[in-house]
C-alpha cells in the first residue's frame, strides 16, 4: 500500500496493484532522459501538461523502479491498465502530484 507521505502512488498496471514513487535517483534518470538540466525544469516539462506516450513510459518505469521494482521501459510499455491511455496519462498525472504536490488554488479566499 502507497504511503502519501512519501510521495508514492498506488496504481493498477499489467493486472496487478502496484507502488510507484520519484526518489530522488528515479529523478536523476528522468532529468537525464528529458535533457532537464535541474527539477524546476523538469516541473516545468510536466507542468506544461504535453506528454508523449514515450514520455508516459519513461515516468511510469521511472516510478516504478523507484518504489523498487526491476522492470526495464521497454517492459513497462507492454503493461496494459485499464482504461487505456486516459489511464497512463492520470498514473503519469498523479505521481506528478505525488512527487511536486498540487499546485495551490489560484485567486484569494
Amino acid at each position: 500500500m502507497a504511503n502519501k507521505y512519501r510521495g508514492e502512488i498506488d496504481a493498477e498496471i499489467g493486472g496487478r496493484r502496484r507502488v510507484l514513487v520519484l526518489t530522488l535517483g528515479a529523478l536523476a534518470e528522468l532529468e537525464q532522459a528529458f535533457g532537464a538540466h535541474d527539477l524546476m525544469a523538469l516541473a516545468e516539462r510536466f507542468g506544461s501538461g504535453r506528454m508523449a506516450a514515450r514520455d508516459l513510459i519513461r515516468i511510469i518505469g521511472a516510478g516504478l523502479r523507484g518504489a523498487g521494482e526491476l522492470i526495464s521501459d521497454d517492459e513497462v510499455a507492454e503493461l496494459q491498465a485499464d482504461g487505456g491511455a486516459p489511464a497512463y496519462v492520470r498514473i503519469a498525472a498523479d505521481l506528478i502530484a505525488a512527487t511536486f504536490g498540487e499546485e495551490p488554488p489560484r485567486g484569494g479566499a
